[in-house]
């Protein structure tokens, strides 16, 4: 199996983002959207998930945060999906558990090439270091599309909205970190069909 690493590159007149990727990392992150808040939780998204990640962004934060958050996640998704190709040998399917004081998030994922987001319990509008609560399934949204990764989010309770979406994005990276994993017991793709997609 060769390298699954892949790096890219957006320039809109919205913004301006780099991402380079290493799913087979050991979570070495060097993070700088112009959104703190942000970089916390895609650091803590790397790190749980064992990903070597690269994210340089620039964006009309002047005017809004969404489109940099958007952008990094339609980056962040294709560079998901190019490092790993035909996903041969994938376990395709994570889940994890996370809390985090007094939250708790599940994280669901499959590497299906049949994107689809579903997020539960999570209150938008609750502001986080400036970053609104709202802005996170606008982020899981072009994650899920460009990764082409079913992703199911779900919150049962969790008072601080800090602490909530810290225990999302610890979550999506153990989860994301368990379905890229290689396993020798898989011939192919893991699929009775013998396709994903």
């Amino acid at each position: 199996m060769g390298e699954r690493r892949a790096e890219l590159e957006r320039i809109t007149r919205e913004t301006q983002v780099r991402v380079r990727l290493d799913v087979d990392g050991q979570a070495q992150v060097e993070v700088d959207s112009g959104i703190p808040f942000f970089d916390h939780m895609l650091t803590l998204m790397a790190v749980h998930g064992f990903l070597n990640l690269t994210v340089a962004a620039r964006g009309d934060l002047a005017v809004d945060f969404h489109h940099t958050v958007e952008d990094v996640g339609l980056v962040l998704g294709e560079a998901l999906d190019r490092a790993l190709g035909d996903r041969k040998g994938i376990r395709r399917f994570g889940h994890a558990v996370t809390p985090m004081d007094d939250a708790l998030a599940q994280v669901t994922v499959d590497f299906s090439k049949r994107p689809f987001l579903v997020v539960n319990g999570l209150d938008r509008g609750r502001a986080c270091g400036g970053f609104d609560t709202g802005l996170a399934p606008e982020f899981l949204r072009a994650l899920a599309t460009r990764a082409g990764m079913n992703l199911h989010v779900n919150i049962p309770y969790g008072n601080d909205p800090h602490h909530i979406l810290e225990a999302v994005f610890k979550s999506l990276g153990r989860a994301i970190g368990e379905a890229v994993q290689l396993d020798g017991r898989i011939d192919g793709v893991r699929s009775t069909k013998g396709t994903i997609g």
